[in-house]
């Protein structure tokens, strides 16, 4: 045991249900579990020693025995009647030390308990700074821990010690400078409730956990050990224990407010507040005896303040109506450490005042953690405050919120500035999204009011009405996570809509159509399904990214004064599920599946997106897919940039492959020995048809070489293997092949060379810091190569460009304008001139 216990101890627990042995070593008798026996005479170096008798362990009970340090500690003759064996199934092992285990209930737990059970006195002698009361005897004034060694040498002085030893074990230690506590027993204030725990798992089970798995089951499980709650605490600060107690009689009263406090003194208090020093001056008369009433000096536990917060925020009793249609409260949200923290604070003030659990449902958290998932604090220099990130260059309020709210909420979050930074670049991408569609929108003086969703839906193109279903869609989804507290799958759902559907595909899709001069209807569509799914997005990110969202919404989004003067006062939406295309949507899918593969055939072919092909196979036999492409074939073909797309079965794969004949080494050298290099020459030459056919209809073949010799062939000497045609790659997707036909074509080249003329161009209007619609002037100069090209596709340049004119002139120094630039395209020097006009 530890020694400094010692002084305290007033019993010895044995198990009742192990056996035991009286062993005589050295001439004296020992008590000792027989399965520890030879565990102990081991450990203490015994080698000789005999049984002399066996007993059952709740035979002991009562046996008396002789304080070891009865005459260092005088209490403990007092105590001498206590001294006898107590039995304890629960807090005895047969696992280690000697089956016989020192009690001291004023140090321990789980002596406390034992000690309860048999009527056992309470003796504590250390004061609250941990050392010796006068109590101690010998040891009184001296730390306790001080005192081990000198308790140990009285024992061995004493020839009371058979073994000395070190056990290393798990012991609890200050939070903050981590010295290890002292346990002692000290008179304290309890709430009975250990009485009532079939009624708190009743209640328990009322609540909807979430997670599931990691609530119900853990509370549970906590409240299964339930017992009183010790609500007082010896300190200075916190809410002072409203318990007055008679110096006299011991009468006790317990006040409830400042009225009561006010009735029992028989004055009026003019008290600063409520708190210590100033509530301790107050005291009472006794109405048992007439004496003095003082306060006790406990505060109370500061989860009783946190326990009654569901009705002491809301004002009751004094506001009661507030409190009764309030209650209970929806949610409670907290860390996972709080089952034994406020979650139960809660649960056990909500039964003791109202006999019912306060709360509806509980979302349990994780915690922030650096990157490496160690817990943040200033001392390990990973701390990260709210200001730092706010400071960030990469950061700011929204991103820190759909940075955190992406994560799913009951799991930790590490803590990552890059993922930060991701998130910052996802804003930026709905920043542009919202220049994008507000630009043009304003160019052409687009009122959303004037142009209701329901008058477009049937003039709409698929790539329109897929935008409405994914909006809608996202409604129903968002909606359903929202209520169902799994706010990470509705943070990223609204990432992927507004970053991958809008952004990276539909803005894509519909950026020539913006370009249209004039009202054309087709244009007005695409304005129609963008403002309809930009501004559902702006609702539902919101509660997400309240800034962002709240400047978007009024700066375009607002049409009218009629309408509500922020985008948190709009009201929720309800998903039209008439307008969920799931067979559109899983199209779309597909479409964007071949997209992606289309351009890494591109990419493996080192041919840029802005050069047009000729064709596009997709080669598959899964009619899912085959029908995609039929209905789509639009979109296919402009986001591939192809001139053709065409549907194959496998099995007309012919058309895209040529049979190859490899000769196999280790079979033709022994047969032709020095020849075989020759053969192999001769089996890669031939007709590789003509060779397969003939190896499978006579199992041989004859290859004659120029020079005459004639070979035979086995079928083991040759493999075949089918190779695209050239200038076709291809790609896998999940169903099937996706073949890219590269093989350009004058035409094709000069309309990729016009892109790039194009593009460079737009650079330049950028560089300028040129509004959309501005419109400018442009001049040219291109080698006699590339200039035949070029002057076949001016208007188109010009048009994309916003070139009022676009001319092609002789020599470079030729090139006039307000910003002139040389570029290298496809590996010739161009040179561009640019001139802004006024409008």
């Amino acid at each position: 045991t530890t020694p400094w216990t010692l002084p305290a101890n007033v019993a010895v627990m044995a198990h009742p249900e192990l056996e035991y042995v009286w062993v005589e070593v050295n001439g004296e008798k020992l008590l000792i579990a027989s399965s520890r026996l030879e565990a102990v005479m081991a450990e203490a170096g015994v080698d000789s020693y005999r049984v002399l008798a066996r007993v059952k362990g709740e035979d002991l009970e009562g046996l008396e025995y002789i304080h070891p340090l009865e005459e260092e500690v005088e209490v403990q003759k007092k105590l001498a009647s206590y001294h006898r064996v107590v039995l304890s199934s629960e807090y005895v092992s047969a696992e280690e030390g000697t089956g016989l285990v020192h009690c001291a209930p004023g140090h321990g737990e789980e002596d406390f308990e034992v000690g309860r059970q048999y009527g056992l006195p309470v003796v504590a002698p250390v004061d609250d700074r941990g050392f010796f009361t006068r109590d101690a005897g010998k040891y009184a004034g001296k730390p306790v821990r001080e005192a081990n060694g000198e308790i140990i040498e009285d024992l061995r002085r004493k020839g009371l010690l058979f073994h000395e030893g070190v056990i290393s074990h798990r012991y609890p230690v200050c939070w903050r400078c981590k010295t290890p506590l002292i346990l002692r027993a000290t008179p304290q204030w309890y709430i009975r409730i250990s009485h009532l725990k079939e009624k708190f798992l009743e209640e328990a089970a009322k609540v909807r956990w979430i997670p599931e798995w990691a609530g119900y089951a853990r509370f549970k499980n906590w409240l299964e050990g339930l017992r009183d709650w010790v609500i007082s605490r010896q300190r200075y600060w916190g809410t002072p224990a409203p318990i007055w107690v008679c110096s006299s009689c011991g009468h006790r009263v317990v006040v409830g407010s400042l009225a009561e406090l006010e009735e029992l003194a028989g004055r009026r208090l003019e008290l600063r507040d409520l708190h210590r020093p100033w509530i301790d001056r107050v005291t009472l008369k006794c109405p048992k005896c007439g004496g003095v009433m003082r306060r006790v000096e406990d505060v109370l536990d500061v989860w009783l303040d946190s326990g009654v917060a569901f009705y002491a925020s809301l004002g009751y009793p004094l506001r009661r109506e507030e409190y009764e249609r309030l209650e209970p409260v929806d949610v409670i949200i907290e860390g996972h450490d709080q089952i034994a923290g406020w979650f139960f604070s809660l649960l056990r003030c909500g039964i003791i005042a109202f006999g019912r659990v306060p709360y509806r449902a509980v979302l349990m958290h994780g915690f922030a953690l650096d990157e490496r998932g160690r817990e943040m604090h200033k001392s390990l220099g990973n701390y990260v405050a709210p200001h730092q990130v706010l400071e960030f260059e990469r950061g700011g309020r929204d991103v820190l919120r759909w940075y955190v709210l992406r994560n799913t909420a009951w799991e930790d979050l590490k803590f990552s500035w890059r993922g930060l930074a991701e998130v910052y670049d996802d804003l930026n991408i709905l920043w542009n999204v919202y220049v994008f569609a507000s630009l043009y929108m304003s160019l052409d003086k687009f009122d959303p009011s004037a142009h209701p969703l329901e008058e477009y839906l049937e003039r709409m193109r698929p790539e329109d009405r897929w935008l409405i279903s994914r909006a809608e869609r996202l409604t129903r989804d968002v909606t359903k996570w929202m209520e169902s507290y799994e706010v990470h799958r509705a943070a990223r759902a609204l990432r992927n809509f507004i970053v991958e559907d809008v952004s990276r595909w539909y803005i894509r899709l519909v950026r020539p159509r913006v370009w249209v001069e004039g009202d054309d209807p087709d244009k007005l569509a695409a304005y129609v399904a963008l403002y309809h799914a930009l501004r559902r997005f702006l609702v539902l990110a919101a509660p997400i990214i309240p800034f962002v969202t709240e400047k978007i919404y009024l700066e375009s989004f607002r049409v009218s004064e009629d309408e509500p003067e922020s985008v948190h006062m709009l009201p929720w939406p309800d998903a039209r599920e008439e307008l969920i295309d799931e067979g559109l949507e899983e199209d779309m899918e597909i479409v964007r599946r071949l997209v992606e593969r289309a351009a890494a055939a591109r990419m493996k072919a080192g041919v840029k997106l802005r050069v047009p092909l000729p064709a596009l196979y997709v080669v598959t036999d899964d009619e899912g897919v085959e029908g995609a492409v039929k209905r789509l074939v639009g979109v296919l073909q402009s986001q591939a940039n192809v001139r053709r797309v065409e549907v194959l079965p496998p099995s007309h794969k012919t058309r895209l492959v040529k049979l190859v004949a490899k000769p196999v080494y280790r079979a033709l050298g022994p047969a032709f020995k020095g020849e075989a290099p020759a053969v192999a020459k001769l089996i890669e030459s031939c007709d590789a048809y003509e060779l397969r056919r003939e190896l499978e209809e006579r199992g041989e073949a004859l290859l004659k070489s120029p020079e005459g010799r004639v070979y035979r062939l086995k079928r083991e000497m040759v493999e075949f293997e089918e190779e695209w045609v050239e200038g076709l790659v291809a790609e896998e997707f999940e169903k099937g092949l996706v073949v890219l036909d590269v093989r350009m074509g004058a035409e094709e080249r000069a309309e990729g060379l016009a892109r790039d003329v194009l593009r460079r161009i737009q650079f330049m209007r950028k560089i300028m810091e040129m509004p959309v619609e501005a419109f400018v002037e442009v001049e040219v100069y291109a080698p006699e190569e590339i200039r035949e090209a070029l002057e076949e596709r001016t208007d188109y340049i010009a048009n994309e460009a916003r070139a009022r004119s676009l001319r092609l002139v002789n020599r470079a120094e030729d090139v006039k304008g307000e910003l002139v630039r040389d570029w290298e395209i496809e590996g010739y020097r161009v040179r561009i001139g640019l001139t802004r006009l006024k409008s």
